[in-house]
């Protein structure tokens, strides 16, 4: 008799989008096992992308399978399944192997026989073209997104991201704490650990609650997006959204990184103290003051 696991699949765990996927494909599911007399002994719920292998309750699934706890699936569709080569490739040597027998699509036809497999086999690769081809028209309105000046990321701190005209605009709050960041540390005494607690003094902290590493103040520090700029793959692009600094005190702020940042060596024949005033009684030789640490 044969034994069919339920599995049904969206690509995100975040709960707005696709929240309807799972449900739905549930139920039509379950009553196309009950039109069908198919015998569903556990159903599988995963919420992950099915792009690159890894899915952890669908390897389970797999294990189950080869352990023989059930000898067919029952999935919406086979991009449910797989949409990459290793994946799909499983399912087809655990048809290959007898482990599967059977796979219940509601709107697609597959038999374990060669033309069943060679079918299904299509279906995978369709699956993944098409997350290729999204992956590249995500890319190219990336690109055109950056022609046109907009960042396309989330903004950094003193920004928002404004969802209703899709824009990057000044948190006018923290703005003005980043631009006091920008003045103290331009006037060279200041130390990053000084400008980190200053951020916490005003109330910009990481997610967790505490006060900011200072290599990422060095990196707000070093972010042209602050003067009217942004990098994107590698190069930095002129932006339109509007810069709290000025491109003069952002320069200065570089200035004074660089040059604190320059590690200071000592010089080979530097001289000590005394050198030159003392002379041994003895031999007649200079005698030369020593640093010591230990005794």
């Amino acid at each position: 008799m044969q034994k069919f696991f339920l599995y049904a699949r969206k690509s995100t765990d975040i709960e707005d989008k696709q929240v309807l996927s799972i449900e739905a494909q549930i139920t039509e599911l379950r009553a196309f096992a009950k039109q069908n007399n198919l015998d569903v002994v556990e159903e599988f719920i995963e919420k992950q992308s099915a792009k690159i292998p890894g899915r952890p309750i669908f390897n389970a699934m797999l294990k189950n399978i080869e352990n023989g706890k059930a000898n067919g699936i029952l999935a919406w569709h086979p991009d449910r399944l797989a949409r990459n080569s290793v994946d799909g490739g499983k399912i087809i040597y655990l048809i290959d192997c007898g482990r599967i027998l059977n796979l219940k699509f509601p709107q697609f036809w597959f038999e374990p026989t060669p033309q069943g497999k060679f079918m299904l086999n299509i279906a995978f690769g369709q699956s993944k073209y098409y997350i290729d081809s999204l992956s590249e028209n995500v890319r190219r309105g990336l690109r055109q997104k950056v022609r046109r000046g907009e960042y396309p990321g989330p903004a950094p701190v003193g920004y928002i991201n404004d969802s209703r005209i899709k824009q990057v605009i000044v948190d006018k709050k923290k703005a003005k704490i980043i631009r006091q960041a920008f003045e103290f540390y331009s006037q060279g005494n200041k130390r990053l650990e000084d400008i980190a607690n200053f951020l916490a003094q005003n109330g910009i902290l990481r997610r967790s609650g505490k006060i900011w590493h200072k290599d990422r103040v060095t990196y707000l520090l070093t972010n042209p997006f602050y003067y009217g700029h942004f990098r994107y793959a590698k190069e930095v692009h002129e932006g339109k959204h509007e810069p709290i600094v000025a491109k003069k005190l952002f320069d200065k702020v570089q200035e004074v990184l660089k040059r604190r940042g320059r590690p200071h060596h000592k010089q080979k024949n530097e001289p000590q103290q005394f050198c030159g005033l003392l002379k041994c009684g003895t031999c007649g030789m200079m005698i030369t003051g020593e640093y010591r640490v230990k005794k």
